[in-house]
């Protein structure tokens, strides 16, 4: 092949988005307007970010974020066991540490990376890894880097997770990998029954936290609190870029496991360690949610009240679960985008969820309100969502749009992985 042919293969058909008139897909957002993003001039209600207790924009972590690269710089230009391991990012990891009642635990540059990287570094040909039908794509790529048996469960279905424990006789050694909070819908996992059920078969949980760290359990420590879970003794990653506001992911547990990480996972080792300023924020929003969630936590619950209460009088087909995330059934892919620029057209930012992040005709408008807005801005939104049109009576589709010409993975970079990686 040729390398004009190569490339043209790789050629996107961007048209039916452009007979739509509308690609929801990387918006050039400019900079924030009395915390709201702004987009040619205009500005918009974020409620397409996991920035769930509005610690993004909060003064204080601009502050914290400014004095580390005062004194550290913009970036440490190195590796965390080379020249990258800077006193504040050992300092985060110990806070991490104490935060989520685990014995140690790892900062890597995202928690995508965490994910990806860890499974080839604890699980072996011989082993098995049963996961969640819903689980992040992250973990699915992680997962089917090992080259070992994968079985998937039903979504959230202990008998059927329990089932596939009672047949992993034989395998040298058993993962049950789960989410916290499943991004799409807003769905809780059963964690105290995995962990129980784990005990029982001999297997390591592993669960995804990075939707329930600061917006979980009384205190907003997450899954493990949310759940009363005690000497958690299995493998525990969450992200550092939703609730708490900043970037960066982390892998936290047995102190053995975190002290054979920092030396052999190459997602750490040969990758540049977090910015010290990003460090410095993620301290500084966990000291805010130790002395304020209280506060912080009710105004997202409340706020997620109204955003409900609204979107029902509106009647619109709510799918969500019991976590602060708003999940809209879209069906097809050209209506949930359809439904995407309804919202747009009103200054409303939303997460269009479609193939193949999700299964074909399970599309998901997904809308995180969070603390992010005060009462005037509230009011604001609110009167914003009350001038949208009925779903039944929303624009139409062009007839020849057809969103299954996207490339893999436009629907959403936090679907599921049930097509996406074939967990199904």
């Amino acid at each position: 092949m040729e390398p004009e042919e190569f490339y043209q293969s790789l050629a996107i058909d961007k048209s039916p988005l452009q007979a739509l008139r509308f690609n929801p897909y990387y918006l050039p957002l400019g900079g924030l307007r009395h915390g709201r993003p702004q987009l040619e001039g205009e500005t918009y209600f974020d409620l397409a970010s996991n920035d769930y207790l509005g610690l993004a924009s909060d003064p204080r972590v601009h502050q914290a974020m400014t004095e580390g690269i005062r004194e550290y710089g913009a970036s440490m230009c190195g590796t965390p066991i080379a020249t990258g391991y800077a006193r504040i990012l050992a300092e985060l990891e110990r806070q991490l540490a104490r935060f989520t009642g685990l014995e140690a635990a790892l900062v890597f540059p995202s928690c995508y990376q965490a994910n990806v990287a860890l499974f080839s570094c604890i699980a072996k040909p011989q082993d098995v890894i049963l996961v969640d039908h819903y689980a992040h794509a992250s973990l699915g790529q992680g997962i089917k880097a090992v080259g070992c048996k994968i079985k998937p469960f039903l979504h959230n279905d202990m008998e059927h997770l329990e089932r596939q424990l009672a047949a992993t006789a034989g395998f040298r050694q058993v993962f049950v990998v789960t989410e916290s909070v499943f991004s799409t819908e807003g769905s809780i996992a059963p964690l105290g029954v995995i962990v129980d059920l784990c005990g029982r078969y001999h297997a390591i949980p592993v669960v995804d936290d990075s939707h329930g760290i600061g917006v979980l359990g009384k205190t907003g420590r997450g899954i493990l609190e949310e759940k009363a879970i005690a000497n958690y003794r299995g493998i525990y990653t969450a992200s550092l870029g939703k609730a708490l506001g900043n970037a960066g992911g982390m892998i936290a547990g047995n102190h053995l496991l975190v002290d054979a990480l920092r030396y052999s996972c190459p997602g750490l080792i040969y990758s540049t360690a977090l910015p010290p300023a990003c460090a410095g924020g993620v301290l500084c929003a966990l000291e805010i949610i130790r002395h304020e969630f209280g506060r912080i936590g009710a105004a997202m619950r409340e706020n997620h009240r109204r955003l409900l209460e609204t979107l029902r009088r509106r009647q619109f087909d709510l799918r969500s679960g019991p976590a602060p995330i708003a999940a809209l059934h879209g069906g097809s892919a050209e209506n949930t985008i359809s439904l995407a620029r309804e919202f747009f057209h009103h200054r409303i930012l939303t997460t269009p969820f479609v193939p193949p992040s999700v299964p074909g005709g399970k599309g998901v408008l997904r809308l995180i309100l969070g603390a992010k807005l005060d009462d005037e801005g509230l009011q604001g939104l609110m009167r914003a969502m009350d001038s949208l049109s009925p779903p039944e009576s929303a624009p139409p589709i062009p007839v020849n749009y057809n969103v299954s010409t996207l490339p893999a993975g436009a629907g959403a970079p936090a679907g599921s992985v049930r097509e996406t990686h074939g967990f199904s």
